[in-house]
This record gives structure tokens, sequence and C-alpha cells, in this order.
């Protein structure tokens, strides 16, 4: 069945990143997958975590930082990262701020995030 989503649901969170969710367990309801649009300002960064969930990032501008187990890796626009559940994770910006989306497999929930 087709379903048209009429808009993104904004979901609160601290220091400044706004995270707009189009599909998943908040905005539609769907808990297989969640699918967000993200900005995050210059300098921005979260705590460590280990999502028990993949997830795909598809940066559209600026720079995200992606720290782990093997060292940090930089992603521009136009590049995209995938992150394994289970690994240990911090994601932060650069000094131009980031705006990307993310696909998350299961969708995201704050209990399957893990944050340390």
């Amino acid at each position: 069945m087709v379903r048209k989503i009429e808009a993104a649901t904004r979901i609160p969170v601290p220091g400044g990143k706004l995270i707009d969710e189009h599909v998943g367990r908040v905005n539609s309801g769907d808990e297989a997958v969640s699918i967000a649009h993200m900005v995050a300002p210059p300098g921005w960064d979260e705590p460590a975590q280990t999502p028990s969930f993949t997830e795909y990032t598809v940066v559209l501008r600026g720079t995200l930082l992606v720290e782990h187990a093997n060292g940090t890796v930089e992603v521009t626009a136009g590049q995209s990262v995938v992150t394994e559940p289970g690994e240990k994770i911090r994601y932060s910006t650069g000094p131009d701020g980031a705006e990307y989306i993310a696909v998350c497999l299961p969708a995201f929930s704050p209990d399957a995030a893990n944050r340390i």
C-alpha cells in the first residue's frame, strides 16, 4: 500500500543538532527502518554509542567525523559511511558543520543507540 508522509517530525535533541524524521518510530510508526534529515552545527559532537542497528549516512553538506576503534573517518559532501551494529562510534562535525541523511535498519530508537 502506498503511504504519503506529509511532513517530517522534529526530534528534540540537546546540543543544537536538528533531526527531522521522515520515516521511523516517531513520525510514521515504522520499526523496520528510519530515515532522517539532520543538520548539525560547527563543532557539534555527541556521546559515544554502540548502536544495535546498521546506520547508512549520506553527507549533503559540510563534514561529518566518525570516530571508531581504528581511528576517525572524515566524511564530506557527496560521500557516505556505513556503521555496523555493536561498533563503538562517536559522531561530530568539522568547522562548517554538516547536513546529512541517516538511514537506520532497524529503525532508530534512543534505547537502540546504546549511548555511553
